[in-house]
């Protein structure tokens, strides 16, 4: 009698996790030791030197604001608010490195390397570089309410700190729901060149108004040259900036604007503070910019840009400065 053959069992294999991060980046395994740790020039590299006139352009317009208030150069608590100013904007950039390394979305990066994408760092040492600037900018912060007595400050420095961190950081970033520019003009425009005013001269003249949204645009516009180049990339890990929301062509109307609106306005200001005609020689590094914005063919081209509207937001605020105080 011939024996039945015995089916063999299939055992199911394991489960296939999900990927995360980027999709268009395939998995490789990487070995560690190939990896060399970060050196001092990638720390400085990571802060983002590029954004950082973001941060001093308030400065310069609040102060000049102030002074026409007061007629008073309070160089101490200026250079505390350029304190504050600064360690937030190198907060928010170890922040957002931190945050868009450990979910993926740096994986794929057209321009330079982030510290946790690229293992030079780990998570634990960004996060920690992240907080110690916010930690600079609290001190200084509190400094400047206990010399001022404004109390209420303290409140505005919290939302402050909250604020940069939920750009990228916790479970619904706001920075990944097209709200990137709407808090970078209410930050580094209006609250950081109102906020200088203010603790120098108690008041806020119609002057400190205009220069904080002079200000606030020029800062969304780095952001926009920031996000139209990353779009694809940022597309495909499901980062919604406003970029991804409006597309390419939006995108450098809108970017127009915000670089060409300040000029309006200085040209008013211009009509009360003579001076301030001389914040149209700063169109030599606007014009260049807006016109790598429409033409560029590699998104690299995009990061002169971005520097360049950097620097013509610094010497715009530079330029309002002397015209307040000349």
């Amino acid at each position: 009698m011939a024996g039945t053959p015995s089916k063999k069992r299939k055992h199911p294999g394991p489960k296939k996790q999900p990927a995360r991060g980027n999709p268009q980046k395939p998995h490789q395994a990487r070995d560690p030791r190939a990896v060399q740790p970060a050196t001092t020039s990638d720390w400085i590299a990571a802060a983002r030197l590029r954004t950082l006139p973001l941060a001093v352009t308030p400065i310069l317009i609040g102060t000049g604001a102030a002074m026409l208030v007061v007629d008073q150069f309070h160089w101490v608590i200026a250079l505390f608010c350029l304190i504050v100013s600064v360690a937030l904007q190198i907060g928010v950039n170890y922040a957002n490195d931190y945050s868009d390394g450990i979910r993926g979305t740096d994986d794929r990066r057209v321009g330079p390397a982030r510290l946790t994408a690229s293992r030079k760092a780990s998570p634990r040492a960004v996060l920690s570089a992240a907080l110690l600037f916010f930690g600079i900018a609290a001190v200084a912060g509190l400094a400047i309410t206990i010399r001022t007595q404004q109390w209420w400050l303290i409140a505005v420095g919290v939302v402050c700190i909250v604020a940069a961190w939920f750009y990228t950081g916790g479970k619904r970033p706001y920075g990944y729901y097209g709200l990137g520019e709407v808090m970078v003009f209410v930050f580094f425009g209006l609250v950081a060149t109102l906020g200088t005013t203010w603790v120098q001269a108690l008041s806020l003249p119609q002057e400190a108004w205009f220069g904080a949204v002079a200000a606030g645009l020029l800062a969304c516009a780095v952001l926009l040259a920031n996000n139209l180049r990353d779009i694809d990339q940022d597309r495909a890990a499901g980062k919604r900036t406003l970029t991804v929301l409006i597309g390419r062509t939006a995108t450098r109307w809108l970017f127009s604007i915000f670089v060409l609106a300040p000029f309006g306005i200085a040209i008013f200001l211009a009509l009360f503070y003579p001076i301030a005609w001389l914040t149209l020689l700063v169109l030599l590094a606007a014009l260049p910019a807006i016109l790598i914005v429409w033409t560029y063919r590699d998104p690299r081209e995009l990061v002169v840009a971005l520097g360049l509207t950097s620097l013509t937001s610094v010497a715009y605020g530079a330029f309002l400065l002397w015209a307040f105080i000349g």
